[in-house]
């Protein structure tokens, strides 16, 4: 009887240990799965971070891309009209220089020395020119001169006598790329009137570049 007794408890501490085991296994067993699920989850966000991450790079490396060319484009069509003007420019300055070899040069010099005369406003002036022209400065400055002190008699009722002078240090001579013309200075070199034909030409160029732009390249108008 007292063995019997005994038998039941053993089986009944067996049969509590072995349903505890299985609790413990059963509670492990969905504490990994949860854990589990747990670290894949965070697995797939990372992942998916990492690609929404990278995928921003990607486009923003594309956009810096098409942007670098889009700006390479631009600078290399800039420098391509940049050279065209300065050709036309350049071209415009070789006519120039024909002018001066033509017949009406002198006439056209003395008009140009009595219009720095009238700019300048002052008595006492000293005209720069190329070697080349210095004989034909010579020859009208005179002529110059009177034609000056005659309009500014007229114009204002004073007679000025002015001493209009070419300079004589041939080392300061204007250099061939003015194409000609002249230049007066007054108050010690302190005032200067460009009259050079490289000058005139950089005037219109200015003044008619607008236009001269919407003839070279009509695709910056529309």
């Amino acid at each position: 009887m007292a063995q019997d007794q005994i038998r039941q408890m053993v089986n009944f501490i067996l049969q509590e240990a072995h349903e505890k085991a299985n609790e413990i296994r059963v509670k492990t067993e969905h504490d990994f799965n949860l854990e589990k699920q747990t670290l894949v989850h965070e697995a797939k966000l990372n992942v998916q971070d990492e690609f929404v991450k990278k995928e921003k790079d990607r486009e923003v490396q594309e956009r810096i891309a098409r942007s670098t060319e889009i700006g390479e484009s631009r600078v290399k069509k800039m420098r391509v009209r940049d050279d065209l003007l300065n050709t036309l420019v350049s071209e415009a300055g070789s006519k120039c220089a024909m002018v001066a070899r033509g017949q009406n040069y002198p006439h056209l010099v003395q008009k140009l020395i009595v219009q720095g005369l009238i700019k300048i406003e002052d008595n006492d002036v000293t005209i720069f020119c190329r070697g080349e022209d210095v004989d034909i400065v010579s020859q009208i400055l005179p002529d110059a001169v009177s034609e000056y002190v005659e309009i500014l008699e007229r114009e204002s009722g004073v007679k000025l006598s002015p001493n209009v002078v070419l300079n004589s240090d041939r080392s300061q001579d204007l250099p061939d790329s003015s194409y000609g013309g002249i230049t007066l200075t007054s108050n010690h070199g302190k005032i200067i009137c460009d009259n050079t034909m490289s000058a005139r030409l950089n005037l219109v160029y200015e003044e008619l570049l607008p236009s001269i732009r919407a003839i070279l390249f009509p695709e910056d108008a529309e």
